[in-house]
C-alpha cells in the first residue's frame, strides 16, 4: 500500500488511470476525504487542504474528527492456529491476548 503522511495523518495513495491522477483518501477519519494531485507535490498539498477543511467543519460542529474505537474486535481463525498461539503465548508466560496484542503492534510498527 503506497501511504502518504501529513502532520501524524495517513493517507492511502492510489493511481486513478481514468482521471490520469493520484487519489488520496485519509485514512482514520470520521467521514471520507479524497483529493488527486498529477504529482507528489501537489498530492501533498491537496492532502494538507483537504485534511484543514476536514478538521475545521469538525471543529465547528463539535465532532471528533478520528474515528473512536473500543478496543474490542472479534476475530474467527482456524482452530489449529488458535492452539499454536495459545501454545507460544503460554510458552512466554502470557495470556493469548497480550501475546496477539503484542504480535499486532509489532506488526503495525515495522
Amino acid at each position: 500500500m503506497n501511504v502518504m503522511e501529513v502532520d501524524g495523518y495517513k493517507a492511502k495513495i492510489i493511481y486513478d488511470p481514468e482521471l490520469d491522477q493520484f487519489r488520496g483518501g485519509i485514512l482514520g477519519l470520521n467521514g471520507s476525504t479524497d483529493f488527486y494531485g498529477k504529482s507528489s507535490t501537489v498530492l501533498r498539498m491537496e492532502f494538507r487542504n483537504s485534511l484543514k477543511v476536514f478538521l475545521k467543519v469538525c471543529d465547528e460542529k463539535g465532532i471528533s474528527p478520528t474515528k473512536e474505537f473500543s478496543g474490542k474486535f472479534n476475530l474467527r481463525i482456524p482452530p489449529k492456529l488458535q492452539s499454536q498461539i495459545a501454545a507460544r503465548a503460554t510458552g512466554e508466560d502470557k495470556s493469548i491476548n497480550q501475546w496477539v496484542t503484542e504480535t499486532l503492534k509489532n506488526s503495525v510498527a515495522s
